[in-house]
């Protein structure tokens, strides 16, 4: 029988529709007659009843402004203070030297009644399991995590042996007629878990108790599903997942602030792959859910939430990353020595304070460390699944320690917490959520290649120490670009024939292209380029600590080509562009930074807003200007909306009104002095003053 799911109108169950159900159910887990409560008209089950405390509903006690409080109280007045709420049922699995049982068992209470903690959660969360006769920590039987590691055989027929136990449960009945009450056992043997019924607005909800092995958790969930299908009574499932096991396939749909995650399933081959990623796209569609979003100034982007990739085996145990530690160390080392491979696929917020940031981010001498723990790794396979959790597990974090928050996230690689965590997956975060599946394959298949390229030869070169150059050169657009070109060229001299055209579309969204003029046959280009964002310092917000992430710092690149470096210069609000060459003649580009907008709370304060951005192309010779164009950061003529834009069209209208390809420095113009960073050769910085070449 198929899960029956209530996704209709409410069906007006109540508490006897609940009693109901449990009474069928227990006879299909085939609870012993043994363990029986006294007292109670029924010997097959073990129900209590809860009612609800005045005391919890104290209007003194509600803030009653408040409409989620009212609404509440409202619901708990309407229910009424002296109905039945739910059910409960203790119950646990017993191994025998067969096939193991359900066992049940009384809970000695104070009173006649169960009274829930209070709360709106579900009853499974409210059972006020710290008032059951105490029990020694060693001598409670509680569900123990099963390694993945176990050998696992195949499932059998689940709903097969729940009709045997059923008619077995039926045939005890016809030869004992009579029933007779037997001692309740010693309290040693309470049952910290129990599966709870609950009749919630007109549904009815079946709350599961957590359980140690899948089998376990399939068979309680057979015995709910023909108990419904008998009585005709449509459930809902809520309370403990089942436990971790690779033979199980999970389609995992979580809400997120202003997102939904989906973990899709994984797929064993090419095929699989494309077709979860279609589908997903597609049902995403049906929803009206979308995979691209716009900003208030017309900037296309992703949705914000992550298209992270992990990476795994079949089992835990056939997990290459665990088989063979030199391939993680390949995969870092490469993706140190070419940061294209972070940025480029990568979201608005990125640095070392980002959800996914770079082990050489912020922590320099992480990389002297992390070369001292790729010593430590044999090459080749080893019987030693731990060896790398144990070597990297304190170099792959942030800033704060966070295993999770890192781009190569392996948390769940082999955790030596709890046997859950060791499933032999690596998680790569640097990965932004594309607007279509296609995008996202291309992403996939990078992957596969890169990780078949070192399964094949390791790739093993000293680190490299970017240092300033890390959020200097690569944040502009051209360098991401040229390093992925030479990713491109490594794929194809390991026989992987990529294109590099492949990639142009995430090239495009990443790097927009603001607009570009043509002065005197020189042609001047302005694209969006990466700008970290920092996260800042605790402040008090709304009775508690707040940490601001500065977004007010915005960066662009202006890319020159087909002009005479003797003769032209480039100005930026009348400050001299450092502009480089790229190798190609006539062609130089620079990176501008500048403060965008003007937060409450933000890196330097005091700094005031430099848009909109002027920039002039001065002919040294004749002194003057001969043209130039302006980027406004918002609406030149002040009409800045405060609502969303409705499509791409409109998107578009206002990224399009944001470029003007005029408005450049009139008449008579000296260049501008030559300024030198030595931090950052590549960027003017138009919030820092002006530090002149010769001067101190």
């Amino acid at each position: 029988p198929a899960l029956i799911a209530d996704e209709g109108q409410p069906r007006g169950y109540g508490p006897e529709d609940a009693r109901r159900f449990v009474t069928a159910l227990t006879q299909r887990l085939g609870v012993p007659a043994d363990r029986a409560m006294p007292g109670y008209e029924d010997a097959w089950y073990y129900l209590w009843k809860e009612r609800t405390l005045p005391v919890n509903v104290d209007p003194r006690r509600c803030d009653l402004d408040d409409d989620e409080e009212r609404l509440r109280l409202a619901r708990l007045l309407e229910q009424g203070l002296g109905q039945v709420v739910g059910y409960a049922l203790p119950l646990r699995w017993q191994e025998t030297a067969d096939r193991g049982r359900w066992l049940s068992g009384p809970w000695a209470l104070r009173r006649d009644v169960l009274f829930l903690i209070p709360g709106d959660s579900p009853m499974g969360f409210r059972l006020p399991l710290a008032a059951l006769p105490w029990v020694a920590e060693h001598r409670r039987e509680l569900p123990q995590e099963q390694s993945l590691f176990e050998f696992r055989a195949a499932l059998g027929d689940t709903h097969g042996e729940v009709m045997r136990r059923y008619s077995e449960w039926l045939t005890e009945q016809f030869h004992r007629p009579d029933y007779q009450e037997q001692p309740v056992r010693d309290l040693t043997e309470v049952i910290h878990t129990a599966l709870c019924v609950e009749p919630r607005d007109g549904h009815l909800f079946v709350f599961m108790p957590p359980v140690a092995k899948l089998e376990h958790y399939l068979d309680l969930l057979a015995c709910l599903e023909h108990t419904a299908r008998e009585l005709a009574m449509p459930m809902l499932i809520e309370g403990y997942p089942p436990p971790r096991d690779w033979r199980l396939q999970q389609l995992v749909v979580t809400p997120d602030p202003g997102v939904i995650e989906v973990n899709v399933q994984p797929a064993h081959d090419w095929s699989q792959l494309t077709h979860n990623t279609e589908i997903l796209y597609e049902e995403a569609h049906q929803s009206r859910l979308g995979t691209e979003k716009f900003m208030l100034d017309g900037r296309h982007t992703g949705t914000g939430g992550g298209n992270h990739v992990t990476l795994g085996g079949p089992t835990p145990a056939d997990s290459p990353f665990l088989r063979r530690p030199d391939l993680l160390r390949s995969l870092l080392s490469y993706w140190q020595h070419h940061p294209s491979l972070s940025y480029l696929f990568s979201g608005l917020f990125i640095g070392p304070t980002s959800q996914a940031p770079r082990v050489d981010e912020a922590r320099h001498e992480s990389l002297y460390e992390l070369e001292i723990a790729f010593q430590q790794m044999p090459s080749g396979e080893v019987p030693q699944p731990w060896l790398v959790d144990r070597l990297l597990r304190n170099l792959l974090i942030d800033v704060t320690g966070n295993t999770h928050r890192a781009e190569f996230c392996i948390d769940k690689l082999y955790s030596p917490e709890s046997a859950a965590g060791r499933q032999g997956l690596v998680e790569m975060r640097a990965f932004e959520m594309p607007p279509h599946s296609r995008m996202s394959l291309m992403q996939m298949l990078l992957l596969r290649a890169l990780v078949t390229r070192f399964w094949e030869q390791p790739y093993q070169h000293r680190l490299a120490r970017w240092g300033t150059e890390l959020h200097d050169r690569f944040m502009l657009p051209h360098y991401v670009w040229q390093d992925f070109k030479e990713v491109i060229e490594d794929l194809n001299r390991h026989d992987f024939p990529f294109e590099l055209a492949w990639f142009g579309p995430f090239f495009e969204f990443r790097f927009p292209h603001y607009g570009s003029v043509f002065y005197q046959g020189v042609e001047l280009e302005l694209r969006q380029a990466i700008e970290p964002w920092h996260v800042l310092g605790e402040e008090l917000a709304l009775g508690g600590t707040a940490r601001y992430v500065d977004s007010s710092v915005e960066r662009l690149q202006v890319k020159v080509k087909d002009m005479t470096g003797e003769r032209y210069v480039l100005a930026c609000n009348g400050r001299r562009a450092p502009l480089r060459p790229t190798g190609v003649p006539g062609e130089y580009v620079a990176g501008v930074r500048f403060r965008a907008w003007q937060p409450p709370s933000a890196l330097h304060p005091t700094i005031p807003v430099h848009a909109p951005l002027v920039f002039d192309l001065v002919d040294v010779w004749n002194g003057r200007s001969i043209g130039g164009c302006t980027y406004h950061v918002e609406h030149p003529g002040g009409r800045n909306p405060d609502t969303f834009p409705v499509n791409a069209y409109e998107a578009e209208s206002r990224r399009i009104a944001r470029f003007w390809d005029y408005g450049h420095t009139p008449g008579p113009m000296a260049p501008p002095p030559e300024e030198t960073d030595p931090d950052y050769p590549h960027t003017l910085d138009l919030r820092r003053q002006p530090r002149v070449v010769g001067t101190p």
